[in-house]
């Protein structure tokens, strides 16, 4: 008896990521069909074209990219989908652009679970909506075990510049006033604790956020009056200074007593030996003001809960230009200096 040799039918629902999901074939489709499409799904994305066709405002439009590598992809208050959106529609916000539109480019580490993935992107999902922007267009690429750790993701953003707004790390004057949002080093304390398994009384959380409904409100109030807004991300508080002194040719000086720390947050810093200016924030904004304004401008981001906290810890000045002066808690003076490394690998 001749058997018929049997050809069986290729599998289709997996629960982790699979090499062929990158393919481009049929198990790309059902990716798309089964993660990306349900949350992420609007009148650009769903033409699942190459790209996406927009209408922009007339005026200036910003743009800006980032790639997101957090380890690990999940940490208190947030994950790497969240942060990814949010990062980007803050860096298009603190040049005055209102954020419009996001890509999103994902690289998938084979074996990742399905169901971790469906979260973030649900998870950016939200994150998007809250922000008022659209994920209009993406990309999603496979690697094998071991070539990428898990996620890594890359998001892109289109703003219009609101009309007679120009922001610059060169507009500094002597006699700019310096406000600080809330309090440092949350975002880079949160990763590093949770990475390490340090415990403290309370657990710190990412202070991961979209600031652009708060500077929106910033900029329609006063918008003559800002002459720069930075998020301090990487390098944190004093790397953001040190850029904006050098770029300007001015000094800034800032009081120790001023900046405000959690308890939690100091105590890693100090167990871990980190000046919490040099830790990274994901919710945070610096902002240089005319001095005669700088009490408005506190006023409006109290209002906002992500800038209940806000203070004036400092202003520009004539002297030392180039560089970031602090005096302490003692009443000496330091040099706040851009770090020289690295202290806190993959946190955004």
């Amino acid at each position: 008896m001749t058997i018929a040799p049997i050809c069986p039918a290729p599998i289709m629902q997996h629960e982790t990521v699979q090499m062929a999901h990158g393919a481009g074939g049929r198990l790309s489709q059902a990716l798309m069909q089964r993660v990306f499409m349900p949350h992420l799904h609007n009148s650009f994305l769903d033409l699942l074209d190459d790209q996406a066709k927009l209408d922009l405002p007339p005026g200036k439009t910003a743009f800006t990219t980032d790639t997101y590598v957090v380890s690990p992809i999940f940490f208190p208050g947030g994950n790497i989908g969240e942060l990814a959106v949010n990062g980007t529609v803050n860096d298009l916000a603190v040049g005055g652009a209102r954020a419009l539109y996001l890509s999103a480019g994902f690289v998938l580490e084979e074996g990742l679970p399905l169901a971790e993935l469906e979260t973030i992107v649900k998870s950016m999902a939200e994150a998007a909506r809250q922000a008022g922007v659209m994920i209009v267009t993406g990309d999603t690429k496979v690697v094998g075990k071991g070539q990428c750790d898990r996620m890594f993701i890359n998001t892109s953003g289109i703003g219009s510049i609101r009309e007679g707004v120009t922001l610059s790390c060169q507009n500094l004057k002597p006699g700019d006033s310096i406000i600080l949002s809330g309090t440092v080093g949350d975002h880079g304390m949160a990763i590093m604790t949770s990475r390490e398994g340090l415990s403290f009384q309370s657990q710190i959380t990412s202070d991961c956020a979209a600031l652009n409904g708060m500077i929106g409100s910033i900029l329609d109030e006063l918008p003559f009056a800002i002459h720069a807004m930075r998020d301090p991300t990487r390098g944190g508080v004093a790397a953001t200074l040190n850029e904006l002194a050098q770029s300007s040719s001015v000094g800034i000086e800032i009081n120790e007593s001023t900046i405000p720390v959690k308890p939690d947050v100091r105590g890693a810093c100090e167990l871990l030996g980190i000046d919490p200016l040099h830790v990274a924030n994901e919710g945070k904004l610096v902002v240089v003001v005319t001095a005669g304004d700088a009490e408005n401008a506190l006023d409006l981001m109290r209002s906002f809960d992500l800038g209940r906290d806000a203070v004036l810890i400092g202003s520009v000045v004539d002297d030392h230009p180039g560089m970031v002066v602090m005096r302490t808690v003692y009443g000496s003076r330091r040099i706040i200096d851009l770090p020289l490394g690295e202290q806190l690998p993959r946190i955004c």
